[in-house]
């Protein structure tokens, strides 16, 4: 293993700021459930992406399911949702019994394309929410998408897991709608092993939040519950982690585009092959390298020869509209998303790559268009 090429993998810091807020926790006792590290982190993120509030969970999941709710989803309300996208962004839909529409791509981002969220409008007028989600750390076409919830006065949560650190027209994403969510799960720019935010600047509603997140304990001397809550808030010690991740973030990102580049700049000029967009407006993280196959040389075919190799790599998302849990559900576009999925490859991003690793990753997939 000590071999192998991962995809994305952990990455802590050389300053072992992780470790220094993590044994703080063990000398104060405070491991769990809060403390601290909890309240700073919470403080640190949300002036990083300058929001007002931030709420720390246990994943990007519950942050997902906690803004659905705080948006008033519930029983049979539509929710507009992309269908390229991890399942961790529909999943929450459905814990709230509401049913989601999914919403194709277009080429130009990869994520939610406007004119098939026009259409779903048109089609649900009395849609209750809609997610967004930035793909492998592309920004989606935030002023389209929120000057159509706006006009039909819909709330809009965006799904930021994979774009800490990405900017559309210089503002982070996460903080256009108004609630947006980012995972801090092992393969993401940064982690704290697993773990997600909840952010909005509505902070009466982050502080709802949070009461949600420990068992919505009312205040009393005695256990007191009056709502349905849930046990969502992260560790101490899981957010220490956070707090001295969140200090290289910014190398992060600038690894993850070197490596962007590195790809693009050796492997663009074979056939068939083509990098994921990149628009003016958008200023990406690059989690993760993806590019389209649509040549003779199949995805398939590179995941092969680089896991025999010891080099991981994977195909693009499964659109949910595809998988079988979801394919109930509406499916509004044409066939972007199939595309994308079908053609698509994500090489390894791995920010602990070196020169001689990326080199190696390279020469294989070059070997295959040279047969």
């Amino acid at each position: 293993m000590n071999d192998r090429i991962f995809l994305s993998s952990p990455h802590m810091s050389d300053e072992g700021y992780e470790m220094q807020y993590v044994q703080e926790a063990f000398d104060t006792n405070w491991i769990a459930p809060l403390g601290e590290n909890v309240n700073e982190f919470e403080k640190e993120l949300a002036r990083k992406v300058e929001i007002k509030a931030a709420a720390a969970l246990s994943s990007g999941t519950a942050a997902i399911h906690l803004a659905l709710k705080a948006a008033g989803v519930s029983e049979g309300d539509i929710v507009f949702c992309p269908t390229l996208t991890f399942s961790a962004t529909a999943n929450p839909i459905i814990y709230q019994n509401a049913t989601p529409v999914f919403i194709d791509s277009n080429v130009e981002t990869w994520n939610m394309c406007p004119k098939a969220l026009e259409e779903a409008f048109n089609k649900y007028p009395d849609v209750k929410t809609v997610i967004v989600v930035h793909l492998y750390g592309l920004s989606a076409d935030m002023e389209k998408i929120v000057d159509l919830c706006k006009k039909h006065n819909v709330p809009l949560i965006e799904d930021a897991a994979e774009s800490l650190g990405t900017y559309y027209k210089g503002q982070h994403t996460g903080t256009f709608g108004d609630y947006g969510i980012f995972s801090f799960n092992g393969n993401k720019i940064i982690t704290t092993s697993g773990g997600g935010m909840l952010v909005s600047n509505n902070e009466e509603k982050i502080s709802k939040a949070r009461f949600w997140a420990t068992q919505s304990r009312d205040t009393a001397r005695h256990y007191q519950h009056s709502e349905l809550g849930f046990n969502y808030r992260m560790s101490n010690v899981v957010a220490g982690i956070g707090r001295g991740q969140l200090k290289v973030l910014d190398q992060r990102v600038q690894k993850k585009k070197y490596i962007y580049e590195f790809y693009k700049r050796e492997l663009s000029h074979l056939e068939g092959i083509n990098f994921m967009p990149e628009n003016e407006w958008d200023n990406s993280n690059y989690w993760l390298s993806c590019a389209t196959l649509t040549g003779s040389i199949r995805p398939l075919d590179v995941m092969q020869a680089l896991e025999q190799e010891n080099i991981e790599s994977r195909p693009v998302w499964k659109p949910m509209h595809m998988q079988p849990f979801f394919e109930k559900y509406d499916y509004i576009g044409s066939d972007v998303s199939e595309s994308l999925f079908l053609n698509g490859l994500c090489l390894p991003s791995d920010t602990k790559l070196t020169d001689a690793g990326l080199n190696k990753v390279v020469k294989i997939i070059k070997r295959l268009w040279s047969k």
